[in-house]
């Protein structure tokens, strides 16, 4: 027989309720897949998919203000493994940077003591993945190293800064949102701080400019100039058309460069940093329900709005193709243009109310299809988007609208539509970039129009508002093994009993059972207890009394004391004795009663001159084994009376036996005889009686002098800085601290707050996280998942797989498989799902920033040259055609194909002239339309230049120039010789757009490298050169990239791929060490065919490639112990792998003989 096992382990935790005001903005979603938020001075970190709390921080003194996860955007390995840190920092201005997985806090931070006003890692991490910036009030910014504490710079500013953003498409941007307007500072550098004091510029007021009024369509272009007022100036503007705390918010938009966002209670302003101008206005209504906060997409050009009802909306903007087909109302003018961000989905709104409002929203950073908002009642509600696919054609259509259709890739790769996809996987494989404007792409494309909707996927609801009575359930004993759960009743102040189950940590039942505050609970089974609650005084200072016996398996409730409890004073405590036969009530002003649970009669009420009771407890001493003596005997002899003589001696013992295990099973619920028990209590003198209860008899025993030991203390104020409202034994070692901060905490003994192991944790369902598996287990686990060349078919069942780790962790890697959904599980055994799809699934499935990155761009290229090469006999229109229908979207900037990114900047600079509104924005305009090869327009521009402006001279020969230059070898030179001599002195700008008239604008981009602008020179080969001339420019950006300077390799190898360069982007990836990546990048350039260059590259890749990337990509498998994938790959290596192949078989054999 098998003994019969229990799982009563009991973890220190806490359960957390409401947050603080100061709470409002502390959450990130991180890469890592999960969300953190501060809870007063506690940070809760939870996973994102089954809104389960894994990990609970508490070493802070104050409340927390800000936390920042890491950033993924590095190369993961043995050296440099998935590990969970995050950064919170507080309102006493302490920075905490923590390893989550175990709850250890890796460094401390301390400054000033003022809050902390943000905070954000650098996300350009070549150099160096531990840099963090902070604001420290009221001017500072300073760069710390997270992981050992050491600042590194610190910078102030003049005016207070509230806020700062990153251009994610530069690093050395950062632009500050202060008291009174804006500072760019364009030379931010890791190792030295800012020499400047960065351009500052003003904010007008946005309630002056029309953009608040209600936008009606204008009559012509020339009325959409005064649409949107200029509200970047260089001057300060007057004080009535400021309002210093009306920018809620301010933030680049990632999903396109040089844009900015600034957040107004009533719109959205999307600015143009090329030329400061508002280009486009998400206004709400009068009736509309304000902005709180706006999260920018990176896949799509959309935005998620959080609303002050607690409503997510996601707008996503309308492509430039459907607004210029969209019919305007005066068919004599153009159509005014600009940038539209259309409504496509909300979510419900809560209910507002004093005490419950929306606090702040995050986004998933990897798909960018979930947003989760977090109450100040302590809520997390996670929304995820759905598509869904529509039937309406594009001409049937009658929505002003214009309608989504899905992309036609999925990971990367175009696919049929009988191919296996998840379109709801991100974002960007939900919608496609709306580039489609005719029926005929459509169906030439098999694109369908989808709509989007938000689902609530997950809840996680808090503790309601202190104060607490709590209450736990009787302990676990012999007895009760089978059943016990470690309950935990919790009173509250509205009148219900939340019970919680201690192993998860989830709320096992809510039951509303009081009409006001709840004072105190006692259990009187593991199945039911008793609860009570007192109204409000009245001028005599007596109350309602409500005293209710629950059973807990049904929710059912029965006034204990029957009519009594009206007009009498106060319960101030009830208390279970240990046998659970009787109850003791303590009033405030009135004598002790004495109850039966049992049949729920009153046994006695004391006398008037009864002591007043300030502390009772009852002993766990008792009679019962004398009264059990008593019940045996007599069913002994009950028994012997009934058994007939002829019974055989052994009927006779076993029933015997049997009458007294019932007896003794059930002795102390029997109501004829009860069971002697013992109460203490100490009155107002500090006097400690002891009293004898038998039936309704009382009897007072000898007074005894208190004799105790303080084993440990906790005083609020030196030690935490929250007051203890109510206490209780949680086992024999832990006791349960509820406190005024709306937290309930499950403490040692030692009552030391600490932080648990998320590995530890009993968890109700499995969670997806590869980030709590040891370092090698979770890379061994990514490489099962990323290729199995080894099996007939792909499999999900590791057990087979020789990883000579122990069981546990084989079992823990077994677990993880197992918590993947089953759609993601279908994709992974799909045989047709190729292997870039598989890295680029994997890079979402970890969270991995880089990798996706690197995947996203080498999918989209690999697929590209592949087609271009077995199309080459083909027509050049049909290859430009079937390469336009899918290009790489814009957020990749000066990545994307050239032919794509000059269309963006032509409507780019279109609509710049469109909401031009004085003459630094024509002359702007003009600049760009020159560097773009756009010179009749740029004519035109300059022609309009009034006589009174100190420039008309000057721009009426500009316009002469540039109409009548020739290709002629004299003019030409002149003009070189012009440009060049500017160039020299120092007028870069106006030298480069003389070469491009001339068209010199290869020289022009050699000009810009030499002077250090080298995302110009980027953007203008681009624009302006051929294919071979775009290359030699780029190539040389991607050597200064590499310099060690620069140390932006990541950067250069996403350049290299954009230009097919593929056979040194090996190179590069074997030279950084990453193999697996190496590795798995030559195998999928081998299933394209884009290395097969010429006889001399074959030899190099045969040489270099096959045998040293996936020899090295082995060594790497066996380290982390995954043998049958790095036999695999040693065997693919040719000579270079031979004796690590030797290594593997000799290792093979020695575990066939063990």
């Amino acid at each position: 027989m098998q003994p019969y096992m229990v799982n009563i382990k009991l973890s220190a935790r806490t359960l957390t309720g409401a947050l603080s005001p100061q709470n409002r903005g502390a959450a990130d979603w991180g890469w890592q897949g999960l969300i953190a938020y501060g809870c007063h001075s506690l940070v809760l970190v939870i996973d994102s998919k089954t809104a389960q709390t894994l990990q609970v921080l508490e070493r802070h003194k104050a409340n927390v203000v800000k936390v920042k996860w890491a950033k993924e955007n590095y190369h993961h390995n043995i050296g440099s493994p998935y590990s969970l840190r995050l950064a919170s920092a507080d309102a006493t201005g302490k920075i905490i940077v923590w390893d989550v997985a175990t709850g250890a806090a890796r460094c401390e931070i301390q400054e000033h003591t003022k809050p902390i006003q943000d905070m954000q890692w650098l996300w350009s991490q070549d150099a160096s993945r531990d840099l963090l910036l902070a604001v420290h009030p009221p001017n500072y910014i300073v760069l710390w190293n997270a992981d050992t504490g050491t600042k590194l710079w610190k910078k102030s500013y003049a005016e207070n800064i509230l806020s700062f953003s990153f251009d994610p498409f530069d690093p050395s941007n950062l632009t500050l949102l202060t008291s009174e307007g804006i500072v760019f500072i364009s030379d931010f550098s890791p190792s030295k701080a800012p020499a400047s004091s960065g351009k500052k510029v003003y904010i007008s007021s946005p309630r002056s400019s029309p953009v608040h009024n209600k936008l009606v369509s204008a009559a012509g272009a020339k009325k959409a100039l005064d649409k949107v007022k200029i509200l970047i100036t260089n001057e300060k503007p007057s004080a009535e058309s400021v309002t210093l705390n009306d920018c809620l918010q301010l933030s680049y938009l990632p999903s396109k460069r040089n844009y900015m966002l600034l957040l107004y209670p009533r719109e959205i302003l999307i600015l143009d940093l090329e030329v400061n101008q508002t280009v486009g206005v998400i206004a709400i209504e009068r009736t509309g329900v304000p902005f709180l906060q706006v999260i920018p997409c990176f896949q799509r050009d959309g935005l998620f709005c959080l609303h002050e009802n607690g409503c997510i909306t996601l707008r996503v903007r309308r492509s430039a193709s459907n607004i210029s087909s969209t019919p305007s109302e005066d068919p004599d003018h153009d159509p005014i243009q600009e940038l539209i961000y259309d409504l496509r989905s909300q979510c419900d709104a809560i209910r507002v109310t004093k005490t419950v409002r929306p606090f702040s929203m995050v986004c998933c950073p990897i798909n960018e299809n979930s947003a989760a908002l977090v109450v100040s009642d302590g809520r997390v509600m996670i929304w995820e988007l759905k598509s869904t696919i529509s039937g309406r054609s594009l001409r049937t259509s009658n929505s002003n609208v214009s309608p989504l259709y899905s992309p036609v890739s999925f990971c990367g790769i175009p696919v049929g539509p009988s191919q296996n996809r998840l379109p709801d996987l991100s974002l960007d494989n939900m919608i496609g970039q709306g580039t489609v404007s005719s029926e005929e792409q459509l169906k030439s494309y098999c694109l369908q129009e989808v709509h989007l909707k938000f689902l609530l996927t997950g809840l996680l609801s808090g503790l309601p508002l202190p104060p607490f009575a709590i209450r736990m359930c009787p302990p676990l004993t012999t007895k009760n093994i089978k059943q016990y759960q470690p309950l935990l009743a919790v009173g509250t102040s509205n009148g219900s009993v939340l019970v919680y189950n201690l192993t998860s940590g989830l709320l096992h039942k809510e039951l509303s059972i009081h009409s006001c505050e709840v004072k105190g609970i006692e259990w009187t089974s593991l199945s039911g207890f008793l609860s009570f609650a007192t109204s409000t005084p009245n001028n005599l200072g007596l109350v309602r009394n409500e005293l209710q016996l629950v059973d807990l398996p049904t929710g059912r409730s029965i006034a204990f004391r029957g009519d009594r409890g009206t007009d009498e004073p106060a319960i101030e405590m009830i208390k279970v004795s240990h046998l659970k036969q009787y109850l003791a009530v303590v009033f405030k002003d009135k004598p002790l009663e004495l109850w039966d649970i049992r049949t729920c009669t009153l046994l006695r009420e004391m006398s008037k001159n009864f002591p007043t009771i300030t502390a009772l407890e009852w002993s766990p001493s008792h009679n019962l084994k004398s009264l059990r003596k008593k019940q045996l005997a007599a069913r002994e002899a009950m028994a012997r009376q009934t058994v007939s003589d002829s019974t055989e001696l052994s009927t006779l013992e076993s029933s015997v036996i049997s009458l007294l295990q019932e007896a003794e099973s059930k002795s102390e619920l029997s109501q004829n005889i009860s069971a002697r028990e013992h109460f203490v209590f100490t009155d107002t003198d500090g006097q400690v009686y002891h009293l004898t209860v038998e039936g309704n008899s009382v009897k007072d025993s000898a007074r005894i002098p208190p004799d105790v030991q303080m084993v440990s203390s906790l005083r609020s104020g030196r030690n935490v800085n929250f007051r203890v409202l109510d206490v209780d034994w949680c086992t024999s070692d832990k006791v349960i601290l509820a406190s005024d901060d709306g937290c309930i905490r499950v403490l040692e003994m030692t009552m030391k707050s600490a932080c648990f192991r998320m590995d530890e944790q009993e968890l109700s369902e499995p969670v997806w996280c590869p980030y709590l598996l040891v370092p090698r287990a979770s890379l061994a686990l990514k490489a099962f998942l990323l290729h199995q060349p080894w099996n007939n078919k792909y499999s999900l069942d590791i057990s087979h797989i020789n990883y000579p780790e122990n069981e546990n962790i084989k079992d823990l890697l077994q677990e993880q498989l197992s918590s993947l959904s089953n759609d993601i599980k279908k994709l992974l055994l799909d045989p047709e799902f190729t292997l870039l799809q598989r890295c680029l699934l994997v890079a979402r499935l970890y969270g991995d920033e880089s990798e996706l990155h690197f995947w996203t761009v080498a999918a989209h290229y690999l697929h590209a040259f592949s087609q271009e090469k077995t199309l080459m006999a083909k027509a050049e229109e049909l290859f430009s055609q079937e390469k336009w229908s899918s290009p790489l979207d814009i957020c990749y900037d000066t990545l994307c194909e050239n032919s794509y990114f000059q269309k963006f900047q032509l409507e780019r600079v279109n609509l710049q002239e469109v909401k031009r509104s004085n003459y630094d924005h024509t002359r702007k305009c003009t600049d760009q339309l020159l560097l773009l090869g756009q010179t009749d327009r740029a004519v035109q521009l300059l022609l309009e230049t009034n006589a009174e402006n100190p420039y008309y001279y000057c721009d009426s020969l500009k316009a002469c120039l540039v109409t009548t230059v020739t290709s002629s070898g004299p003019s030409q030179s002149t003009i070189k010789l012009v440009a060049t001599n500017m160039i020299a002195n120092g007028k870069l700008a106006e030298g480069v757009q003389l070469l491009c008239l001339i068209d010199k604008a290869a020289d022009a981009c050699r000009y810009l490298q030499t002077y250090g602008e080298w995302n110009r020179a980027a953007w203008l080969a681009k624009v302006r050169l051929n294919s071979e001339e775009c290359a030699d420019v780029l190539k040389r950006w991607v050597d200064h990239l590499c310099s060690p300077q620069i140390n932006q390799k990541s950067k250069a190898i996403l350049v290299l791929l954009s230009l097919g360069c593929f056979i040194r982007v090996t190179e590069m990836l074997h030279s950084m060490r990453y193999f697996d990546r190496a590795a798995l990048f030559v195998e999928a350039c081998l299933q394209y065919g884009t290395i097969e260059v010429n006889e001399d590259a074959n030899i190099l890749l045969r040489k270099y490639a096959q045998s040293l990337m996936f020899a090295d990509y082995a060594r790497s498998l066996k380290t982390l112990g995954f043998f049958q994938a790095a036999t695999l790959f040693a065997s693919k290596a040719g000579a270079a792998g031979e004796d690590l192949l030797n290594e593997l078989q000799h290792l093979k054999e020695e575990g066939l003989t063990e």
